[in-house]
């Protein structure tokens, strides 16, 4: 677009005043880019301009305009943020910072930087939704002029056109801009398919076009012959894309998806669009199940409209959608025709539009606030972009939009964190059911919450939506830091013991300087980072007792790796001068029980830790363990269970015995009576052997709990040998 049409263009809506500014900001850009050539070979400034033009066509306001004139410039200039605020102002010069990648980090890979880039812009589109609107308009704009981008690049900028930029739209009801995305992506995704498939549906309509003429003239004519209603009656052209996603998704041949029309049909107000389906209904009878009424309930983006689907002529479908002018504003500019829609009588809806945009990306914010790092945020955003949705109410008659396959829990936690975190089940319908429940449209849910309940790892199991699955996943991983923190404390003392230091003694100056000297801020940190095996505790200790200049020579339980796991089998406990580390219920997140021995209550234990690897488990008498000592370095620990575990452990037995029918029910028989849960069972049959062997993988509260379990196994009939399965 020349820089006069797009001004011309401006003065139609905009006072001169802020013209003036667009104009300023464009010649700042021209100035900024002189020089700089696209891919294409056309001047740089040709790219923000059109940009500009896209939001000019949503008649935006002047800021940001002028920021889409300016959004290259702190990426592929020399100024800085600091210059557009003085040259411009602070609005401008945010919208401009929101929009830009962050070239000046240092990331670990394309996607790392991709996400980040993102996170910043979900971070600026909460405070300002212009700043995905300069976006969106910056990627369609890219995605026109993606021919000139080497084969690697189109396919990678269309992938994730495809995946967040084109579902994004989709979600602020930009359905014109979502078409042309995803159309461009499919252009150069799969070039051949989309060459092939957008001639053969150019084909259909020209031979087709006599049929439609006279299906659109007879619809018209019967509108017109309604003399309180007004109406307009066109046809609605499918895209390349719109066309090849339904064949893949309905798994249907392209002429079975041409075989339907498509029709819209704009009035003049709300009763005429019901007045106008009447009418339809009366010219072509309606596919039953196939009406939908968006107008009393409109889409989260605010979209509104009837669907309907006729028997057209020669019983060919037709799909109908019928709403008003403004609602078609709506449909096609989402979000942005909030600057184009000045007056109406669905003003009120638009505005209701905006607050339901504006939820959505507060709770984007909150999903980053509370979720991982940038790349598990972006999965969580693609998780929630559905194309498909339900709405279910609440007690009180709102209604809640959510993605179909979402449960009771996504339904809390869409209500807030705290109700997900603590909910129990809900009322659906007056019938209490469980949190895994799917939703269906249009039912009633009442969420139970209990204030002793707490989130679970096996919900990530069930739960679809981006928000439920980020505050599980936060609350999961603040309780293993919280047993993580309280590990790594008790391995530390345990450690500065060695080194004859009371832990109790040391004041807090001390922990804060031996804080600084690993790095971290705080002796919470330091701990945190030793419960989950980044820092070894004994080197810990020992730079610790350096720095308070007591430095006893190593005891004598340190003196060579393999010679000191020999002197802990061969000795007990009490020979030692620091009491073994008791385990806690607690510590079963952060430390892992070796698989080669699987350890249970009441076996003689020690613990192998190894930076990087954190603490695990062995029975003493380990030969894995002793093995990994002679070659890998890390540190022992002498430990004790705890007096009474209140978790279950995983085991291992084998059993032998002639196979004949019932042998394994019997046996499975014989561990549930003796209180065991079964978790997996393998059948080894060796070819010549007289015996079948069974591997059992069970969980058992201790070593007496696996000792009633052999138990009951030898007095299965037949069973000849039974053996618990160390390594």
């Amino acid at each position: 677009m020349p820089t006069s049409d797009l001004l011309r263009k401006l003065g139609q809506y905009l006072p001169p005043d802020e013209v003036a500014l667009v104009e300023r900001a464009y010649q700042y850009a021209e100035r900024a880019h002189a020089g700089q050539t696209r891919k294409s070979g056309e001047p740089y400034i040709t790219h923000p301009l059109a940009v500009a033009g896209i939001l000019a066509g949503w008649q935006l306001d002047a800021q940001a305009l002028a920021a889409a004139l300016l959004h290259d410039v702190l990426e592929d200039t020399p100024a800085n943020k600091e210059e557009l605020t003085r040259e411009f102002d602070s609005v401008v010069a945010d919208l401009v910072d929101a929009v830009s990648k962050l070239n000046q980090l240092d990331f670990s890979s394309r996607e790392e930087a991709q996400a980040e880039t993102f996170s910043k812009m979900v971070l600026a589109m909460a405070r300002d939704v212009r700043v995905i609107l300069i976006k969106l308009a910056d990627r369609f704009h890219n995605m026109q002029t993606l021919g000139a981008m080497s084969l690697a690049s189109r396919r990678r900028i269309a992938r994730e056109t495809c995946d967040i930029y084109a579902p994004i739209a989709q979600r602020l009801g930009l359905y014109a801009l979502r078409q042309g995305l995803l159309d461009l992506s499919f252009k150069y995704l799969n070039p051949y398919r989309h060459r092939v498939l957008g001639s053969t549906i150019e084909n259909i309509r020209t031979a087709r076009s006599d049929t439609v003429d006279g299906m659109l003239s007879l619809l018209r004519e019967r509108l017109a012959q309604q003399p309180q209603l007004k109406a307009e009656v066109s046809a609605r052209e499918r895209t390349v894309y719109s066309v090849y996603n339904k064949m893949r998704e309905k798994h249907l041949s392209l002429q079975q998806v041409m075989e339907s029309y498509g029709v819209l049909v704009l009035a003049d107000s709300r009763n005429d669009c019901y007045a106008a389906l009447g009418v339809l209904h009366e010219i072509y009878k309606p596919l039953p199940g196939r009406f939908k009424d968006y107008i009393a309930i409109p889409k989260a983006n605010g979209y509104q409209a009837l669907h309907t689907t006729l028997f057209g002529p020669d019983s060919m479908p037709i799909d109908v959608h019928i709403c008003t002018h403004d609602m078609n504003l709506i449909a096609e500019n989402g979000v942005a025709a909030y600057w184009m829609y000045r007056s109406g009588s669905d003003l009120a809806h638009l505005a209701e539009a905006q607050q339901n945009t504006h939820r959505w990306l507060k709770g984007l914010l909150e999903m980053q606030t509370e979720g991982g790092d940038s790349r598990e945020f972006v999965e969580n955003i693609k998780r929630d972009l559905f194309p498909e949705e339900i709405y279910v109410f609440t007690p009180k008659g709102r209604i809640m939009v959510l993605p179909r396959g979402a449960t009771v829990l996504d339904f809390a936690y869409s209500i807030h964190t705290d109700v997900g975190n603590h909910c129990t089940g809900a009322r659906i319908d007056h019938e209490i059911m469980p949190p895994r429940t799917v939703l269906k449209n249009g039912r009633q849910v009442e969420v139970l919450t209990d204030t002793d309940a707490r989130p679970m790892p096996a919900w990530l199991s069930f739960v679809v939506t981006g928000k439920a699955r980020s505050a599980i996943r936060n609350y999961l991983k603040g309780q293993q830091q919280q047993a993580a923190a309280a590990l790594g404390e008790r391995l530390l003392k345990h450690a500065l013991a060695i080194f004859e230091l009371n832990a109790e003694k040391i004041t807090p100056e001390q922990w804060r300087s031996l804080a600084e000297t690993q790095g971290v801020k705080t002796v919470i940190d330091l701990y945190t980072d030793i419960g989950t095996g980044k820092r070894l505790p004994f080197m810990v200790a020992q730079t610790f007792s350096k720095r308070l200049d007591s430095e006893p020579p190593l005891p004598t339980q340190r003196r060579g790796r393999v010679s000191q796991l020999r002197d802990i089998v061969a000795k007990t406990f009490s020979q030692k001068r620091v009491e073994g580390l008791q385990l806690h219920d607690s510590d079963s997140g952060v430390l892992r029980y070796a698989p080669c021995c699987r350890p249970l209550p009441n076996d003689p234990i020690i613990g192998w830790f190894r930076q990087g690897q954190g603490l695990e488990v062995h029975i003493r008498d380990c030969a894995t363990l002793k093995q990994r000592a002679a070659t890998q370095s890390g540190e022992w620990i002498e430990m004790t269970w705890p007096d009474t575990p209140q978790v279950l452990f995983l085991s291992e037995v084998r059993s032998w015995a002639p196979d004949r029918q019932g042998l394994l029910a019997d046996q499975a028989g014989a561990i549930a009576q003796a209180g065991a849960n079964i978790l997996q069972v393998n059948i080894e049959r060796p070819q010549g052997q007289a015996l079948s062997a069974m591997l059992f993988q069970i969980e058992v509260r201790d070593r007496q709990h696996l000792a009633d379990v052999l138990r009951g196994l030898r007095r299965v009939v037949g069973v000849k040998r039974v053996q618990r399965v160390k390594a």
